[in-house]
């Protein structure tokens, strides 16, 4: 776009243009900034055009303009930290300008720094077309496009029915069998009619042998149609149910599997929600629906053809709703199909809100927000009824539809009939009969029009199951994987970056740990201390460079081979319903009484364990409740040091003790470390003396590394975070004293 001739596209995302654009100077991207310097609130904007780059106010077209004009030794640079991102402009001798912003605008910097790129390239190469601008894309981040369910999605069913398919068909055959039963009984009113009723009432004789006869078939198909029904809808319900529970597990064992980046993008209540009620409705749609689908296609199928064989100028008279019904359910799947998705989604909002607000209550009780959490949940519940009083509206007005025509086809059908019986084209008893017939052909025709709505139900629920199953892990099994016969914990880390998104928080790191080495990493919050230990952990794969244990790249390991070899305690202890010995022996199950006992010995935890009313066995609430922070923690511990890994890692392994704890804890940590490869995180700096060497990470970069008395000699980071802590714990026992 030029200065002198805006386009619409460039009056829509510009705010204001400077006043000294030369003509024809096209502006190629731009970046509104919201931080200044000291990281206060103030907006200002940045232009690249295909001559400059320029800085200025938004809606300021005159002054405080500055400007660069393009040149090869100009070089912009991105950073981000602690939430707040950073362009910074630099030529070979000096910064020439910073702009700050939030991580909001982080995609259109990283979008301005492209095309700052490409267009230095361009001026140094101005005849090659490889470096023309890519159109620009128009992309709403809020929004995601949700594809809407095919009925298709039940086929992948299959792959879960495919073990059944033997008991499938004989249920196919019952079927068969049973349908083809009930439609004895309408073809022997037409003898009992024409033979038996009509000869009565002219002054014949009743045949008394040919009654019973005619009786003995009508029950005889009955019981027969009875007894193949119980038996195909007995073997089916049991399929579906085995079905139902082969997806529910395959389903959670593929969740398992993901990383961590998956459960960050996803509430824990739809989760919930899918694995539950979603297999719960694909079962009973298998069950029930289906069969009754199949006994409605073989029922109108072999209806019709009956109907053929008696009369076939009356079965084309009983037949002329069928386009107007199929019409109808064409028109109104797509709707139902989208509808029930999005009530699965609005559901989902619900269980959500009861996942969050169940767990927190202890949370929501002290700060007094019950009414809070109740409104939230009407709210949640008021959109669902919303959702589904929109697609009744749609539901409601089908059905009868449906029902009206096919009462109009069964009126048609008896006035045809009766002018073909004064014609003395049929007899009463073909009349007769075709009724009985039309009534099943109707009722299941009906019947079929009603699955509609259960079909795009659990094609809903199908997609949303199989979004989690088709979801690849971003930590992969490696396709040849390697085997350490023996691990003695040497770690290396090789170049290593990594980035949440477009966030980069770790950035090319080295760092050599020797086997048995306690490692204490230390820094500012958001320094990256967290995310380089879930690195090690492999929660998730580094973006750049490696890290190895004992020489091999943890990428050719087993992801499970590899962390029987960690054990983990984490700031926040989670335990998990169940006894106390139970929760010690998670990463242990077969372990000993014995071996428990030592673990929590070991751990400062078997005195407290023992005041318990059942020791050992006493019942841990869900997340521990019932057990204080430092009790939670300790036992946290046991369950790492059960294992014997020869990696361990300690995430503020000691922040939710007191004083008096702590030192005990620190006690059994001071034996523990001896032989095993230890990496801890710890705020409070002095729980880390006792470490072979500290490394101070600041911005995702290792920027010091030593002995904690070395880092106290630098007088650098290290320092500034001691002596920091030294006056706020100064600070904190005047306050005490006063």
């Amino acid at each position: 776009m030029s200065a002198t001739d805006p386009s619409p596209r460039s009056a829509a995302c510009l705010a204001v243009l400077p006043a000294g654009l030369a003509p024809g100077e096209n502006v190629l991207a731009r970046l509104e900034v919201d931080l200044d310097a000291q990281d206060r609130f103030a907006r200002r904007q940045l232009l690249l055009t295909d001559r400059r780059l320029l800085a200025g106010p938004v809606d300021e077209p005159v002054a405080g303009w500055q400007a660069w004009p393009l040149d090869s030794a100009l070089q912009l640079q991105h950073a981000d930290h602690a939430g707040v991102g950073q362009l910074s402009l630099h030529d070979a001798h000096a910064r020439l300008g910073c702009w700050r912003y939030t991580l909001g605008a982080d995609p259109a910097a990283l979008k301005l720094l492209g095309a700052f790129e490409r267009q230095l390239r361009r001026l140094a190469a101005p005849g090659d077309e490889d470096l023309a601008e890519p159109e620009a894309e128009e992309t709403d981040f809020a929004a995601e496009s949700v594809a809407p369910p095919s009925t298709w999605v039940l086929l992948r069913l299959w792959r879960f029915a495919r073990p059944y398919r033997w008991p499938l068909a004989l249920g196919f055959v019952l079927t068969l069998a049973s349908t083809g039963a009930s439609l004895v009984a309408p073809y022997l009113t037409i003898p009992l009619m024409d033979e038996v009723l009509i000869p009565y009432q002219n002054g014949q004789a009743i045949d008394r042998g040919l009654v019973w006869r005619l009786l003995g078939g009508l029950l005889a198909s009955a019981l027969l149609a009875w007894g193949l029904g119980w038996w195909r809808t007995w073997l089916l319900a049991i399929v579906s149910e085995r079905i139902g529970a082969d997806l529910r597990t395959a389903t959670f064992d593929h969740l398992l599997q993901l990383s961590l980046d998956y459960f960050g993008s996803k509430r824990t209540g739809d989760l919930m929600s899918r694995i539950g009620s979603e297999s719960d409705r694909l079962c009973v749609f298998l069950s029930l629906h289906a069969l009754d689908f199949a006994t409605d296609v073989l029922m109108i199928g072999m209806t019709a053809a009956i109907l053929f064989s008696i009369n076939p100028s009356l079965a084309l008279v009983t037949l002329l709703p069928l386009p107007f019904i199929g019409w109808m359910i064409h028109l109104v799947r797509d709707r139902l199909r989208t509808g029930f998705e999005k009530i699965d989604r609005v559901w989902g909002e619900v269980t959500s809100v009861l996942a969050d607000t169940i767990p927190g209550i202890r949370v929501v009780k002290a700060f007094a927000q019950e009414k809070r959490e109740a409104e939230r949940f009407r709210r949640a519940n008021r959109h669902n009824l919303e959702v589904n009083d929109r697609l009744n509206r749609t539901w409601s007005l089908f059905t009868p539809t449906v029902s009206l025509l096919t009462e109009i086809g069964l009126l048609v059908v008896w006035a045809f009939g009766i002018w073909l019986v004064s014609r003395n084209e049929i007899t009463v008893g073909v009349l007769t009969a075709f009724i009985a017939y039309i009534g099943r052909f109707y009722g299941r025709l009906d019947s079929m029009s009603r699955i509609v709505s259960v079909t795009q139900k659990a094609a809903a629920g199908a997609k949303r199951i199989f979004d989690i199953l088709d979801h690849v892990s971003n930590v992969p099994e490696p396709a040849q994987p390697v085997t350490l016969p023996e691990v003695t914990g040497a770690l290396t880390l090789q170049g290593v970056g990594f980035r949440y998104g477009s966030r980069s928080v770790i950035r090319q790191l080295d760092l050599e740990i020797r086997p048995g080495e306690m490692i204490g990493l230390v820094g500012h919050s958001g320094s990256g201390k967290s995310t380089l230990v879930n690195l090690i952990c492999r929660f998730y794969d580094v973006t750049d460079g490696a890290i190895k244990l004992d020489g091999v790249d943890l990428r050719r390991l087993r992801v499970a081979d590899y962390r029987r070899h960690i054990g983990l305690v984490l700031q926040e202890p989670f335990l998990f319903f169940g006894t106390v010995a139970e929760n010690i022996a998670y990463g242990k199950p077969d372990a000993t009484r014995e071996e428990i006992v030592a673990a929590a010995r070991a751990a400062h935890a078997h005195e407290f364990i023992l005041r318990l009313p059942h020791g050992y066995d006493s019942m841990v609430g869900e997340r521990g409740q019932g057990l204080s922070g430092g009790e939670r923690q300790r036992i946290s511990i046991a369950r790492a040091l059960l294992i014997d890994p020869r990696l361990l890692i300690l995430d503020e392994a000691t922040s939710a003790v007191d004083t008096e704890t702590e030192k005990e804890i620190q006690t059994a940590l001071d034996n523990l470390v001896k032989g095993r490869t230890t990496i801890a995180i710890a705020h409070r700096l002095s729980t880390l003396r006792q470490a072979d060497r500290l490394v101070v990470m600041d911005r995702g970069r290792i920027v010091e590394v030593g002995s904690h008395d070395e880092l106290l000699a630098r007088q650098g980071a290290y320092w500034r975070l001691h002596e920091a802590q030294l006056r706020q714990a100064e600070q904190a026992a005047e306050r005490s004293a006063a």
